[in-house]
């Protein structure tokens, strides 16, 4: 661009010329380190014990990203608060795509509505990168509690109000899908606090809680042994893998009832485009191979990459769904 005979001009068009050539050395190093990306081992935070679906999750595709960058993926449980503690740590990583995150994205997007001291917004200072999978939850009782249906259940519900006993991790997606059946038939039942997935999958199978909603993961095998009896399925159409087992939307005044877990990697904001498009292209051609899709889909699990854009809009969704069976129940954590 040629400059003026004019001081003040020769000055802005220098400046402006500067400006251009910044703004593309940059775009150049961003590209170039996008390209190099990864070059040292990346940590996936885990916002639940081991052991969980999404430390599951986390290690199936950590080892093929291992094999396919040659960089170890680790997995890093950080349990405690729903995964609050995790997501705090996220937020406060660099964007550098060498801390990641995966855990049930729904719970992520009950937080802001139940928590009433949260540091940090789940729009704002996270980046989606692609959700991982669905998994509807099975709805399962100890094998003494003298019911076979959900109708059976509720009935039982109203003829002993608040006895039977529901163990939970306080605040997390199975709580809130718990409850919204709860607001829907008009039953009392006591939430018993638990550290998460498998403290309550034992509760109930030792006899100390009566019913739960759980992830297929954690609960098919314990069906399978007879340790826990199987009732009916949270999604809202009949799952392949026991087409025999009602789904709980089948139950009159509960029509339409839908509810699961959607396992998705995050990462902190900021997160660069470039990495972020690589992440999400390589977890969708990892679930996609016949032996880790034939895993998951074994388990009761609907492998699935949303995209970056199509995962932020469902959780901004899920935000607005939840925040209203939460001011309905007027429950907080503080």
């Amino acid at each position: 661009m040629p400059t003026t005979r004019c001081k003040n001009n020769t000055i802005k068009t220098n400046s402006y010329t500067m400006t251009v050539a910044l703004v593309l050395q940059a775009m150049i190093a961003h590209a170039a380190y996008a390209q190099t990306w990864p070059a040292k081992p990346i940590r996936v935070l885990v916002g639940a014990p081991p052991g969980g679906t999404s430390d599951i999750l986390t290690r199936l595709i950590g080892v093929k990203l291992t094999e396919t960058w040659g960089q170890q993926v680790i997995s890093d449980p950080r349990p405690g608060a729903n995964g609050n503690i995790a997501v705090e740590m996220l937020v406060r990583s660099a964007p550098d795509g060498y801390s990641l995150m995966l855990m049930d994205i729904g719970n992520l997007s009950i937080s802001p509505s139940m928590y009433t001291k949260l540091p940090f917004d789940i729009i704002r200072d996270i980046t989606p990168v692609t959700t991982v999978t669905f998994s509807p939850y099975l709805l399962t009782t100890h094998p003494s509690v003298p019911v076979k249906t959900v109708t059976e259940l509720i009935a039982l519900a109203k003829k002993n109000p608040g006895k039977l006993n529901v163990p939970v991790g306080l605040g997390s997606n199975i709580h809130l899908s718990t409850l919204a059946m709860q607001q829907r038939v008009g039953t009392q039942w006591t939430y018993i606090p638990t550290k998460g997935g498998q403290s309550s999958v034992l509760s109930v199978m030792t006899g100390d809680g009566d019913f739960l909603f759980m992830g297929v993961l954690q609960t098919w095998v314990h069906v399978k042994s007879g340790k826990l009896k199987l009732i009916a399925v949270s999604s809202e159409a009949r799952e392949p893998m026991y087409p025999q087992v009602p789904t709980v939307s089948e139950t009159p005044g509960l029509e339409g009832y839908n509810a699961g877990s959607w396992q998705g990697i995050l990462g902190p904001a900021k997160l660069p485009a470039d990495i972020v498009g690589k992440l999400h292209n390589e977890v969708k051609r990892i679930i996609a191979l016949p032996d880790i899709n034939e895993k998951m889909t074994s388990q009761g699990s609907r492998p699935q990459a949303k995209t970056p854009q199509e995962m932020g809009k469902w959780l901004a969704t899920e935000k607005d769904r939840w925040a209203k069976v939460v001011k309905e129940s007027g429950l907080k954590i503080e």
